[in-house]
């Protein structure tokens, strides 16, 4: 069975070689090149203008030409017709799929819940949510593109990010996250402000350009503000001051093809590890894990943690390791 486009190009094709044969036989019989397609038009198109032959003026067609006609009629209409049922079964077809994929979207987006929203499809943005996905997040990118949207692996909204409708249909207010990657400070300014109203325990991180823009991001609702420049000028100048620490960093936080990562995991109330101490629970023996810090309840870290450091529910651990530790160490009931 061919696709609706096989059989189009076919159509297509097949209608082109009866006005050549159409024009090809009209000149065969006499008439000028002009003369010839015109006759082919006409006879395809049912128009039934003004006949032109070689014969009388007053019955231009000789016997022979009105043969040819009434052939090339019967032939070129079908096909003109099929032609046109096809070209109109192609758009039908694909508004109907755009349709009906964009709907299947937006039910899906629509059960979503602790996911992360990305607004703009930039190299930012991109680089984000693929990082993201990679991380086992579930992933909305809103973006105002048309050209860009059709190209995004992830779940989309076409749409103006600083738009509360365009944010709520994303689901902002079931989302865990939100990435506020476009391209001018302006526009992340009133994204901030937005998911910030829309939903005030979101976590937002917001992308700036200017140094002047980080305070008003943050005024703004923003809990991290990044400048991509800056971030990139200190990890160059890193590698040339501390090369072996920077590679080491790039290695654990960044470099995919090795399985070793840092990681972070919340202590809870029903962890088994609650109240023992780190030398007490034996989280480096019984899982690999490396511990290097926790965050206290109150956003303090405690760096290089003793042995006798007591894992608190609220605390949240910051080790290293494969992920085999880190299995073992969930299976320690860390969290």
């Amino acid at each position: 069975m061919r696709s609706t486009a096989d059989r189009l190009r076919v159509a297509i094709g097949a209608v082109t070689a009866i006005v050549i044969v159409g024009t090809l036989g009209f000149r065969a019989f006499g008439l000028s090149w002009l003369d010839s397609v015109y006759m082919t038009i006409i006879s395809i198109t049912t128009v039934g203008y003004r006949e032109i032959g070689t014969g009388p003026v007053d019955d231009p067609l000789t016997t022979a030409e009105k043969v040819f006609t009434m052939g090339l009629i019967v032939v070129g209409v079908s096909t003109a017709l099929y032609t046109f049922t096809l070209v109109v079964q192609t758009v039908v077809e694909g508004q109907f799929r755009e349709f009906v994929g964009r709907r299947r979207m937006d039910k899906k987006i629509g059960q979503m819940a602790g996911h992360t929203i990305v607004c703009g499809w930039g190299r930012v943005g991109s680089a984000v949510a693929t990082d993201l996905a990679e991380a086992g997040a579930e992933i909305v990118v809103i973006d105002g593109n048309p050209d860009r949207v059709s190209s995004i692996p992830f779940r989309t909204i076409l749409g103006d990010a600083t738009q509360d409708a365009v944010l709520k249909a994303a689901g902002i207010d079931r989302a865990k996250s939100l990435i506020a990657a476009i391209d001018t400070d302006a526009a992340n300014l009133f994204v901030t402000l937005s998911g910030r109203d829309l939903n005030p325990d979101l976590f937002i991180v917001a992308r700036a350009r200017s140094d002047e823009s980080v305070p008003k991001l943050e005024h703004a609702g923003a809990d991290r503000v990044v400048n991509p420049q800056e971030i990139g000028a200190a990890r160059m100048a890193a590698f040339v001051a501390r090369p072996s620490v920077a590679e080491f960093i790039d290695v654990v936080m960044h470099e995919r093809d090795h399985d070793f990562h840092m990681e972070e995991f919340a202590i809870t109330g029903s962890s088994l590890l609650a109240g023992q101490t780190i030398s007490g629970a034996h989280i480096r023996e019984r899982s690999g894990a490396l511990i290097l810090a926790l965050r206290s309840p109150e956003g303090r870290f405690i760096t290089n943690p003793t042995g006798d450091t007591v894992l608190e529910p609220g605390h949240l651990v910051i080790a290293v390791g494969t992920t085999e530790d880190f299995a073992r160490l969930r299976e320690a009931g860390i969290s």
